[in-house]
């Protein structure tokens, strides 16, 4: 059974470009910039991960023509990871031939931990090829992160914080929140020290509010780094930072492949659960 979109519609902006497209505008005028994210995971077939390139290019040309502060997240098992890594890395650098023509920038998404080794690894080869067009998501909750993010950013590489959105066992992530706040401070800390621009993704209060204090402390600019959250989350919160001066930017999922993303944003929260099923009964 195909589940009525009607129940996503907070967390994803539509089943297809043109539908998000107003979305991002709104964004756009209240000075918040977008990262773009066409929906999607685990491709088995070439034809399709070879559909997936294109659409991903005509999503580039599509920001470009209608003059959109949009750039675009992308996962590497959409790009045929799963099939093969050396496919999925040729696909990798058609895409990113694009985005560098168009002087645009591709996010590289992380997956789940089985392909953290994997997506690092391309991210590393494509950002020697591609530098400013290409940057990574780290997750703050795995373990392996602390010497993650010191190589990624000894490399100077352009990488977005988020604490982790998957369902992983304690053997491989850190499964106290508490934990996890601390450690994502700590690599907020390496990132603003060792890299140009980090973006830095929560929805977390007493993060925002931790960053925008050492910040402060620490005599970092505002223009320093980025302040990311999720579409249909905290609107008003990134309304009023971006009033406040600081960089910000809402990553917008669209497509028709939403339910697995919509999973995840209810699994992250109860309020999340109640918000949906309140929707089913509003006309």
């Amino acid at each position: 059974m195909k589940l009525p979109f009607i129940l996503a519609k907070r967390f994803v902006a539509g089943e297809t470009f043109e539908s998000a497209v107003p979305k991002i505008k709104a964004l756009n005028k209240k000075g918040i910039k977008v990262t773009l994210d066409l929906l999607g995971e685990n491709v088995k077939k070439k034809t399709t991960a070879d559909e997936t390139v294109k659409e991903y290019i005509r999503l580039l040309n599509d920001i470009s023509d209608a003059g959109l502060k949009s750039t675009i997240s992308i996962k590497l098992t959409m790009l045929g990871l799963d099939i093969d890594s050396e496919y999925c890395r040729e696909n990798l650098y058609t895409l990113l031939d694009e985005a560098k023509r168009l002087d645009s920038f591709v996010r590289i998404d992380m997956e789940g931990s089985d392909y953290t080794q994997q997506t690092i690894d391309i991210y590393k080869e494509a950002f020697k090829q591609y530098g400013k067009h290409v940057g990574i998501v780290i997750q703050a909750y795995l373990h392996r992160t602390k010497e993650d993010i010191a190589d990624l950013a000894e490399l100077g590489a352009d990488v977005r914080l988020c604490k982790g959105a998957y369902n992983e066992p304690e053997r491989v992530a850190l499964q106290n929140m508490p934990a996890i706040r601390e450690a994502f401070k700590e690599y907020t800390k390496v990132l603003l020290e060792k890299t140009t621009f980090p973006r830095i993704a929560t929805h977390d209060d007493e993060l925002i509010e931790w960053v925008k204090e050492y910040t402060e402390e620490n005599k970092i600019g505002k223009a320093r780094y980025e302040i990311q959250m999720l579409y249909g989350l905290r609107e008003e919160t990134m309304e009023q930072l971006t009033k406040d001066g600081y960089n910000t930017r809402v990553y917008v999922p669209y497509g028709t492949m939403w339910f697995p993303y919509f999973k995840r944003r209810l699994l992250e929260r109860k309020e999340n659960i109640f918000f949906v099923f309140s929707t089913m009964f509003k006309k």
